[in-house]
Formats: structure tokens, C-alpha cells, sequence
């Protein structure tokens, strides 16, 4: 060995120790970055170069009976940001206020805060957006979401209801089925290049998003609109503070159309009073006047207690009933029950109720669905005001036959009469035909719903008669329509102020429904404080009635005008299925030489029965005759019956149900 060597020996030694253990530490480390914590770093470095983005989904839309929109959803941008990631403040907000119009110093505030997240612009279009989408401003969050339209503005807004910025209903429809309507939303992973700009690539994982549902209402868009224009017209020209309509299929409880005014635009409903926001059909109670007159009435003629030519004394106008003094319009004297209701006699109606007394007008009040819930498929419905017998003052009896001490909703109204229009069947109304997923599957359906039968079809059809006689020759003379048989009764009620009827301020409502002898609409028609003469049932709702039907009439060829001559249904080739029988789509009634019309004929069998024929008949008597069968019913479709399964003639067991399809 050297000396030079010999000489650094000892620090050779201490450097290649000093080496080797480097080495050693770094192999170690290595070890234990790649082995031992490998699947860490590995995830952090997925992190940083990958960003899971949501996937919105589409909100389920609603549509009218005839599948036309009555909502949209519009694209639309949301620009959010974590502040303390953000490393270029100024150029950002200044980029966003190039393409907003907006300051700078609007978004410089909020990139300036200390919070975790901001929201730095909402609704924004993509023609807004810009370039903004592909730029890469580390920090800045640009989610794509769907904000909702209403494409016919204030066509059934109340119905319908509206969503807040976070596309969540909040009123109406959109609140009470929200659920339904929506969706789920995906995600995505997308990865960040050398450049800075997030891509999706092909492989990386995601989830689709699932679209919402789709609701069919029973509304029809045209009558809708057709109800809210014509409301608005008279609301204004009597000077009410509001006006409210419901269109009606009687036979199977489908509401055409529902409204009150004034109404307001869902797209800027912030800019409407919360009032014009509620649906006051089925939330806003009333004392109804002469309308409930039919409660009494049905009550006499179901009894059996009061024929139709017995006359009652009505006082020559003026009667005192206890404390109260009971005036007519005129000065009447005799009167039978069909006039008493033809001129809207009060008097006339205490005299014949006092004969039935208390007990049945309260059981045919609660029959008709006074004082309980229609079961409409929409919140906040009111059950009204009916009190039970032992509350009833002495004068409580005359009180409530003349639509007095008793507070209705304008969905109970149309429901009662809906009852008198088919024969004597309360039906539950329907406002929501369907609901169907995001693959068009039917998840939901509302059918028609028969709730109880308050009278015999005899009754409410000497009942239906005194109202087309209430229209033809009496008060609700200007709700008719040449032709067309209108039915209907008038209704005029003092509003309660301050401890007392006013002689200022009135209800004037109507109820109508056509033609009387096979109904296919029924309307009813409420003015809230119309100006005097509007104030008299037969000159503010009446008139209105008959302004909306005309133009329904004018415009849907659906609805058919009264029969007036025979005719036959006639036998359609095997379109459907080998137990559906068709019949031509004529509103008259079905013959065939093999079995009777309604015919209903018992098997030898105690628990078999015959089909009976049904094809060409109205609603109400089907319904009829399938009950009288002991069979179940399910109604396909409005109008009048088209087809039947099984076919008539056709042995089943009691219980069986009879789908008939209408047209």
C-alpha cells in the first residue's frame, strides 16, 4: 500500500460507508414507496390527474291528455369555484365578466372570500358561457345542469306548480310528484393532459344517469287555456277579485281543466303574489248559495217522501223562519219541487225540508262528499264545512238546504253534480292519467274510481230534468246553448263580513253539464265579489259557462250533440282480441238480435253471471248494469263505450271485470 493511501485510509473508509448506507436507504425507500405504500401513491396520482364530474339527469316532464308538453327543460350552466384554489383571481374574473356584462369586481369579492365554495354565476346559456367551457382556470367548477320552462307560460300554472333554481318542484304538480319526476344523476372520470385540459378517454369509468318520469294529466291544454282566458275576460268585466272554473268528464271524474284568476306566468313566478299561486279549487271554501239546493232536493225525491206535482206554499215571497227572514226573488205562491228549483225559491226549500227533516239532509250532505276530502291527487286539499246534527242550531236546517252554514270547495261542487250528470255515482275526480319512466313504461295510473252510490238512477233522473228545466225556463236561462240541452242550477250567496251577511258582497256561482239526458261536460263556474248585477248567479257564472262551452264546443269534434233521431251501432271486424267486441264509434245505443240492450241475464250457476252489453251505452249505464251484475269495471279511455272485454253474452264468475274501452 501506498503511503497517500495508507495516509486517507480512514476517510475512504467513512465515504463508501457513508455511500453504501445512501444507497441502502434510498433501495428501502423505493421498497417502500413501490411495494409497501405503491397503491397509495397510485391513487394520489390518479387524483391529481383525474376529476369525477356529475352527470345531471334529465327532470321527467308533464304533458297534457293529448301528449303536448306542458314543461320543457333548458340547458343551462353553473359557474362555482373553492377560492383558495384559484391562482389566477383577476384573469378569472375578469374572463367571466367579459362574457357576463357583469363587474369584475362582483366575482373578485367572492374569489376573494374565505370559504370553500362560491357560486359565481347561475342559468348561465352556452351562448354565454363561451369560451369559458375549455378554459383551464385552475379552480373554477363549470357543471351542466337543466333549468325549467313552461312553454305555454301561464297555461295551468297553478296546476302545474314550478321548481326553484335547484330544479326541485316547490309547488303544485312539480312539488306533489317530485319524486316521480326526478331523475338520477351519473358521473363521469375524466382525465387532466399535459396542457391542463380536462378530457374524457375511453375506458374510464362512469355511471349513466337515469331521466326522471314523465306525468300525463288528465288536463286537456286547449280547454285549459280556452277556461283561463274566458275566467280572466269575466273576472274583469264584473269587477270580481278572482274567478274560478273546473271542466269536468262526469262520467269517469277526468278533470279537463282547473283554474282560478288572477293567474301569474310560472317562468317569473317571482314576480307573482303567493296567492295567485294556490290552487283555489281545491283550497279555498265557500257558503255556495242555491247550488246546494240539489242536496235537498235529491234528499226529497230519494225518500220518496215529496212527489213531483205536490205543491208548497211559498208565501207570496217573503217567509219568517225563526229569526230570519227568508225572501224569494219574486212573489211566489204555489210551487212544486221542480219550480221551486227552477226559480231558486228559499222559501220553497225550507217548506219541503221541513217535511225530511234534519237527519237526511245531513246524510245526502255527507253522500254528495261535503265535509271530506274529494281525494284529488294534489296537497292541500280542503274538506270544507259541514257540522254534524247536534250542532245545529234551530234555523241550522233552512240554513244549510239554501247553501247557508255550510262551506264547499269548487272540486266538492263538481264532484256532487258530477254524481246527479251519471246517474247517482260519486267518482273520484282524476287529474293524473299516468306516470311512465324514463324506457315509457307505465309505473302509474290512476282509474276511474266509484266512491259510493247516493241515489237510484230514477231519482237523479228527475232530478236532471229539473235542472235542464232551471236552464231552459228558470234562473240559469243565459247558461243556455241552442241544441245542446244544457242542465244546470244558479247560485248566489252573501259572503260573511264582520259578524254579519253583507248586502255588498256576494258568491255567484254555476254549476252546468250537457246534454242533461247523456252528459259528456260538466263545468263549474265561481265569481268572488262581483260588482252588482254580476253579483246574481245567473248573471256572472252563467254568463261565463256559457262563453266557455260555445267556444269548447266550436272546437272539439269529440263532444257530440244530443240524439235526436235511432239509430244502430253496427259490428267492427276482429281489430282487438277474440273476447273484445267493437262497435262503431256512434254515440247511440248497441243492438244485436242475440242479446237485449242492458240485458243482464243469471246463469244456472248461483255464482256465474252473463256479460251483459254494454257497447254504445253512456258511463252511467254501464255502470249500472255491471253493478246490478256483480261485476267490477275498468274504464279505458273517455267518451262513449267502443268496446268491451269479455264479450257480451259471454259466462263469468260474479267479481269478474269488464274492461271497456270509450272513444
Amino acid at each position: 500500500m501506498t503511503k497517500t493511501y495508507l495516509k486517507y485510509r480512514t476517510r475512504i473508509t467513512f465515504l463508501a460507508g457513508i455511500i453504501l448506507l445512501a444507497w441502502a436507504g434510498l433501495c428501502i425507500r423505493l421498497f417502500q414507496v413501490q411495494v409497501l405504500n405503491g397503491e397509495q401513491y397510485q391513487l394520489a396520482v390518479i387524483k391529481q390527474s383525474q376529476k369525477k364530474q356529475n352527470l345531471p339527469a334529465n327532470r321527467g316532464n308533464i304533458f297534457d291528455r293529448e301528449d303536448r308538453p306542458f314543461t320543457r327543460n333548458i340547458i343551462h350552466y353553473t359557474l362555482s369555484v373553492n377560492p383558495g384554489k384559484v391562482t389566477d383571481k383577476i384573469g378569472l374574473a375578469t374572463a367571466i365578466s367579459d362574457r357576463t356584462g357583469h363587474p369584475s369586481e362582483k366575482y373578485l369579492k367572492k374569489l376573494n372570500s374565505k370559504s370553500k365554495f362560491e357560486y359565481l354565476e347561475r342559468n348561465l346559456q352556452r351562448e354565454t358561457l363561451g369560451a369559458l367551457e375549455i378554459t383551464a382556470f385552475d379552480g373554477l367548477n363549470i357543471s351542466r345542469k337543466y333549468r325549467r320552462y313552461y312553454p305555454h307560460n301561464h297555461v295551468g300554472a297553478q296546476v302545474l306548480g314550478f321548481t326553484n333554481i335547484d330544479d326541485k318542484g316547490i309547488s303544485g304538480i312539480e312539488k306533489d310528484f317530485n319524486t316521480y319526476l326526478t331523475g338520477s344523476p351519473g358521473w363521469v372520470y375524466k382525465t387532466r393532459g399535459w396542457s391542463g385540459k380536462v378530457q374524457h378517454k375511453s375506458g374510464m369509468p362512469f355511471q349513466s344517469p337515469v331521466d326522471g318520469c314523465n306525468v300525463q294529466l288528465t288536463i286537456d291544454l286547449e280547454y285549459q287555456s280556452i277556461l283561463e282566458e274566458e275566467l280572466t275576460i269575466r273576472q274583469t268585466e264584473t269587477n270580481a277579485i278572482s274567478a274560478t272554473g273546473i271542466i269536468m268528464n262526469p262520467q269517469t271524474g277526468e278533470i279537463l281543466a282547473m283554474a282560478s284568476t288572477p293567474g301569474f306566468d310560472n317562468n317569473k313566478f317571482s314576480k307573482s303574489l303567493p296567492s295567485q299561486h294556490r290552487i283555489r279549487a281545491i283550497t279555498d271554501q265557500f257558503e255556495p248559495g242555491s247550488t246546494f239546493k240539489i242536496v235537498p232536493a235529491v234528499s226529497a225525491l230519494a225518500n220518496n217522501k215529496i212527489g213531483l206535482t205536490e205543491e208548497f206554499n211559498c208565501e207570496n215571497g217573503e217567509f219568517d223562519y225563526f229569526n230570519i227572514k227568508i225572501k224569494d226573488h219574486d212573489d211566489y205562491g204555489m210551487l212544486t219541487l221542480p219550480q221551486i228549483m227552477h226559480y231558486s225559491s228559499n222559501i220553497g226549500v225550507i217548506k219541503f225540508m221541513e217535511r225530511i227533516g234534519p237527519k237526511s239532509l245531513y246524510t245526502f250532505s255527507r253522500s254528495f262528499g261535503f265535509g271530506a276530502p274529494t281525494g284529488i291527487s294534489l296537497a292541500g286539499e280542503t274538506v270544507g264545512k259541514l257540522s254534524p246534527v247536534k250542532n245545529w242550531s234551530a234555523v241550522s236546517m233552512g240554513q244549510i238546504s239554501r247553501g247557508y252554514e255550510v262551506g264547499v270547495t269548487a272540486i266538492q261542487m263538481a264532484t256532487a253534480y258530477s254524481a246527479i250528470a251519471n246517474g247517482g255515482y260519486l267518482v273520484s275526480p282524476r287529474l293524473v292519467r299516468q306516470i311512465m319512466d324514463h324506457n315509457q313504461d307505465v309505473i302509474y295510473s290512476e282509474e276511474t274510481s266509484i266512491i259510493r252510490k247516493i241515489a237510484t238512477e230514477k231519482a237523479m233522473g228527475n232530478i236532471r230534468e229539473i235542472l235542464r228545466g232551471v236552464v231552459s225556463n228558470g234562473t240559469g236561462h243565459k247558461a243556455e246553448i241552442s241544441g245542446w240541452d244544457i242542465a244546470g242550477k244558479t247560485g248566489t250567496a252573501q259572503k260573511w263580513k264582520n259578524g254579519k251577511y253583507s248586502n255588498e258582497q256576494f258568491i255567484s256561482n254555476f254549476v252546468g253539464f250537457f246534454p242533461y239526458k247523456d252528459p259528456q261536460l260538466l263545468a263549474f263556474i265561481m265569481l268572488d265579489e262581483p260588482e252588482k248585477p254580476y253579483h246574481w248567479g245567473s248573471e256572472g257564472a252563467a254568463v261565463a259557462f256559457k262563453r266557455i262551452m260555445k267556444r269548447i264546443i266550436n272546437m272539439d269534434d269529440k263532444i257530440v250533440p244530443p240524439i235526436r233521431g235511432q239509430n244502430n251501432f253496427e259490428y267492427v271486424s276482429n281489430s282487438v282480441k277474440d273476447d273484445v267486441i267493437v262497435g262503431r264509434n256512434n254515440p247511440v245505443a248497441f243492438t244485436t238480435s242475440t242479446l237485449p240492450q242492458g240485458l243482464i241475464t243469471v246463469a244456472k250457476f248461483t255464482n256465474k253471471v252473463e256479460m251483459p252489453e254494454v257497447r254504445g251505452f253512456s258511463m252511467r249505464k254501464v255502470m249500472t248494469s255491471i253493478r246490478e251484475a256483480d261485476l267490477k269495471l275498468k274504464i279505458q279511455g273517455s267518451g262513449i263505450v267502443f268496446w268491451q272485454s269479455p264479450k257480451p253474452g259471454t259466462v263469468v264468475n260474479k267479481g269478474t271485470t269488464c274492461i271497456v274501452g270509450l272513444k
